[in-house]
């Protein structure tokens, strides 16, 4: 994956869900970087870092702000020296120096043979001390960014195509709730003429051949009319699912707006089942609201 390809990636619609992982040899050094995420409101950083490289940190989390605004992000890094100089070991000659004085004066008071070798001295922790070769901190920051990059690379490349799996799902299932509302409002006219024929035959049957007064009928008509009207829910509705699919296709982060739409559009789903006076659009508004669930869950994914 190219940079040009990786910079495309960040203007669609990303998943918090992702892994990424690159090794590289720079400078000297033999670097490995992973990084992986979940989900989260905000965004969250936590890194492991060899101890002697922990000024690493900060630049690792600057990097990442730039690149992820919401997620939990974890950061491994792994860096072991590859040349030949990275360890040295020093003589404490002091110390040598005041050894050899006691074991000849050891020798002379004891009356025994002051017999020393090099080899002797192996393994004595004071006399010698191994140091790492640390390389410049710039150096070792320049490594590892640039590896970093890289595994960043592969993680957003992975947070896209999960993305794209998250946009075709909640599409799918917005045109699937359209496609209910549009059932629902076909259905309105009819609950409101059937009202009418059972209010008519009621009041048929209660007058028996007495003329029915149609001016009173049409008021108690309109009346239920207008108690059970969903034209303002539905239009809404409509208008939130339009804005769903508008901001999928954003090319920044629409978690959080995504959020608050199903919330808008959860809303409307149960105006229109509290005024519904028609089975049919009962059972349909119970499908609404399982498909307005199932797209919550996940734009949860979303960063």
């Amino acid at each position: 994956m190219n940079i040009n390809m990786f910079w495309k990636c960040v203007n669609v619609l990303k998943s918090m869900t992702g892994f990424g992982r690159a090794t590289e040899q720079i400078n000297g050094l033999d670097v490995t970087v992973e990084i992986k995420s979940v989900n989260h409101r905000y965004f969250e950083f936590s890194c492991r870092v060899p101890r002697v490289y922990q000024f690493l940190e900060e630049k690792l989390k600057s990097f990442c702000q730039q690149k992820i605004s919401r997620g939990k992000v974890e950061i491994g890094v792994f860096i072991e020296q590859t040349d030949g100089n990275s360890q040295s070991v020093e003589i404490n000659h002091d110390y040598a120096a005041a050894y050899i004085v006691a074991l000849k004066e050891l020798s002379k008071k004891y009356k025994i043979k002051a017999d020393v070798k090099a080899s002797d001295f192996i393994g004595n922790s004071d006399m010698f001390k191994i140091r790492r070769n640390e390389l410049p901190d710039e150096l070792v920051g320049e490594a590892v960014l640039t590896v970093a990059e890289k595994a960043v690379e592969s993680f957003m490349e992975m947070r896209t195509v999960e993305g794209e799996r998250l946009k075709e799902d909640i599409c799918t299932r917005a045109d699937d709730i359209l496609g209910k509302v549009a059932l629902v409002e076909a259905q309105t006219p009819q609950t409101v003429k059937a009202y009418r024929e059972r209010l008519e035959q009621k009041i048929r049957d209660l007058l028996a051949d007495a003329r029915v007064d149609e001016q009173r009928l049409i008021a108690e008509t309109a009346i239920f009319a207008d108690k059970v009207a969903v034209d303002e829910e539905t239009v809404r509705l409509k208008s939130h699912i339009a804005q769903l699919k508008a901001l999928v296709e954003a090319e920044e982060p629409v978690g959080k707006k995504l959020d608050f739409i199903v919330q808008e559009m959860n809303r409307e789903t149960n105006t229109i089942g509290s005024k519904s006076q028609n089975v049919e659009i009962a059972h349909i508004v119970v499908d609404i609201k399982s498909e307005i669930e199932k797209i919550r869950e996940q734009i949860q994914n979303v960063e």
